[in-house]
């Protein structure tokens, strides 16, 4: 018979998902854990649970031998970082929901676990209530692991939903994302992709067992995507989303981006819709797997939060076995990638930087290419995020290298190249 510990927590921060867990904690009894302490920025403020249970000195909860976890769902990375680090040097365990800390701090927290024996589980920082990271951890050895592609962040999808399902111009889509919710008053780490980078920066440390610098990690977000950029891709029968991809390449590296994407109609990323998330993985037995949930909200995200400190119930941590592999995997930028690119000036098209053009389009009101390009040059330029330049990936966006005849292609098509001609 498993006996499962006795768990004393201490919580940092009562907003949305604070108090969706204080709500969730209440509705599971048999869970055998018991909230002591509750630490708040703003005392004065009327908060829906017992007045005793506040405080504003986080040394209460980080200095109090009986606390056995630390549960921190605060905003802040910086403060957040520091909670954590002192919750683990005093041998206490810890939940995150913080994506911006783990991102930025994954290294050093890391080096904390090993060195303290405490556990760090941070489910709830991406995809909120689906359980990817365990996912990812148990099941998925990275030989077998072909690929992975993630709507993460319920913003900006929430966005592409209503630009593609109610023909909404993208500020109007926004204004109502940030009228209901989804999206932050100042919602740039949402919409122009940060928010997506973070969580995919931990993410490739348990599908591949990378550890990325996440500044090195190619990435936009939707912010310059017009509504003739989804008329287009409803002529190709497809849809846009914000996608996170990792794919393992025959030389067995890895590729990885943050990148709007042209997604088909009936591809599994496509039936996500508003601020739910999804991701779907490969691998060599087990095929193609979906996994589709809420990414944020109160108790969805409390749900994944209480998902992990159950576990710590019976002592689970993140063994990181990929990542102590003898032999490690490795980002690459050497691939290629065909992209849909749209403009209103030929002049802000760097042309030199393309395998081949595929297609083009230009007249008074449509301004696009399709063409191949070398990933490095999209990662060492900025063009493409510039002068109202937006970029989306094709379907199957990855080609990992060119034949003969595309590389003719190049320079028939090349030669050609200027504004005010129609190629199809």
């Amino acid at each position: 018979m498993v006996t499962h510990k006795k768990l004393v927590l201490g919580i940092f921060g009562f907003g949305v998902v604070g108090e969706g867990l204080y709500k969730v904690l209440n509705m599971t009894p048999s869970l055998n854990a018991t909230l002591k302490k509750v630490c708040i920025k703003h005392p004065d403020k009327k908060r829906n649970a017992p007045a005793e249970l506040f405080t504003a000195d986080r040394q209460i909860l980080l200095k109090d031998n009986q606390i056995n976890v630390i549960v921190e769902l605060i905003d802040d990375a910086d403060a957040a970082y520091e909670i954590v680090k002192e919750a683990l040097l005093s041998g206490k365990s810890v939940v995150s929901a913080n994506k911006k800390m783990l991102a930025e701090h994954l290294i050093e927290l890391l080096e904390l676990q090993k060195q303290t024996g405490a556990s760090l589980l941070y489910e709830a920082a991406c995809c909120a209530s689906i359980p990817v990271i365990r996912n990812l951890e148990e099941y998925y050895d990275n030989d077998l692991l072909h690929s992975i592609n993630a709507v993460v962040n319920g913003s900006t999808n929430y966005i592409l939903t209503k630009i593609f399902d109610e023909k909404l111009s993208f500020k109007n889509a926004l204004i109502q994302a940030q009228q209901l919710g989804f999206a932050e008053s100042n919602p740039v780490l949402d919409v122009e992709g940060y928010d997506a980078l973070n969580k995919w920066t931990f993410l490739l440390t348990h599908a591949y067992g990378l550890l990325p610098d996440k500044e090195k990690l190619c990435f936009t977000g939707i912010q310059s995507i017009t509504s003739e950029d989804a008329r287009q891709a409803e002529k190709k029968e497809c849809v846009i989303k914000l996608v996170a991809s990792a794919k393992k390449l025959q030389n067995g590296k890895v590729a990885a981006f943050v990148l709007p994407q042209f997604v088909k109609k009936d591809d599994q990323l496509a039936f996500i819709k508003n601020e739910y998330n999804g991701v779907v993985i490969e691998s060599s037995f087990a095929d193609k797997q979906f996994f589709y949930g809420k990414g944020a909200g109160s108790l969805p995200t409390a749900s994944a939060v209480l998902s992990d400190i159950s576990a710590l119930s019976y002592d689970y941590r993140y063994e990181y076995k990929k990542l102590n592999r003898e032999e490690s995997n490795e980002l690459t930028n050497d691939f290629y990638v065909k992209a849909y690119i749209g403009f209103t000036d030929w002049d802000h098209i760097r042309k030199d930087d393309f395998e081949s053009i595929e297609e083009w389009h230009s007249n008074e009101s449509i301004n696009y290419l399709i063409g191949i390009i070398h990933f490095e040059k999209l990662q060492t330029s900025s063009w493409w995020k510039e002068n109202n330049v937006s970029l989306v990936l094709t379907a199957d966006p990855i080609i990992e290298s060119l034949d003969i005849v595309k590389l003719k292609k190049r320079s028939l098509v090349l030669a050609g190249f200027s504004g005010g001609n129609h190629l199809s």
